[in-house]
């Protein structure tokens, strides 16, 4: 792996640090109390920028590496699946025990995108943002270990 694609994922990596830390009041929130609608459509714009993010670095690395990248209309899935499988000229990004939970930021990412806010269910967000900030953890773990083996 160049210096290019190091520095960029670093870049990225840095992205959702912020996200996350400048989140925090909100989140911590969120763990607090059941939000409120606004508290809701706010904590729903960290949970998609949040798997923005994590899909940036994926399409980073694809790149690189000359893989054709999706083009169907289920391209994030297939974006996704293609992390948890070693190509000839790259290892597997991320280990399968993430694969599930990655699936879930997936789901509700499609669904922000088309919904209208008013349509947020706390219920189906509070796991995800609870569980955000250590997940991050793993999946930033994940990208080092790929950086270092590449």
């Amino acid at each position: 792996m160049d210096n290019g694609l190091k520095t960029k994922l670093i870049f990225e990596i840095s992205q959702i640090d912020k996200l996350l830390n400048d989140s925090e009041p909100l989140l911590d929130l969120c763990k607090l109390k059941t939000p409120d609608f606004i508290e809701i459509s706010a904590a729903a714009l960290v949970l998609h920028s949040f798997y923005n993010g994590i899909e940036n670095m994926l399409v980073l690395i694809f790149k690189y590496y000359d893989e054709q990248l999706p083009k169907s209309n289920k391209w994030h899935i297939e974006l996704l699946d293609k992390a948890f499988i070693s190509e000839e000229n790259r290892k597997q990004i991320f280990n399968n025990e993430i694969q599930k939970t990655l699936e879930e930021y997936l789901k509700f990412r499609h669904f922000i995108r088309y919904a209208y806010g008013f349509k947020l269910e706390w219920e189906r967000m509070e796991e995800l943002i609870k569980g955000m900030e250590n997940f991050w953890i793993v999946i930033k773990k994940n990208i080092n270990n790929f950086i270092e083996k590449n």
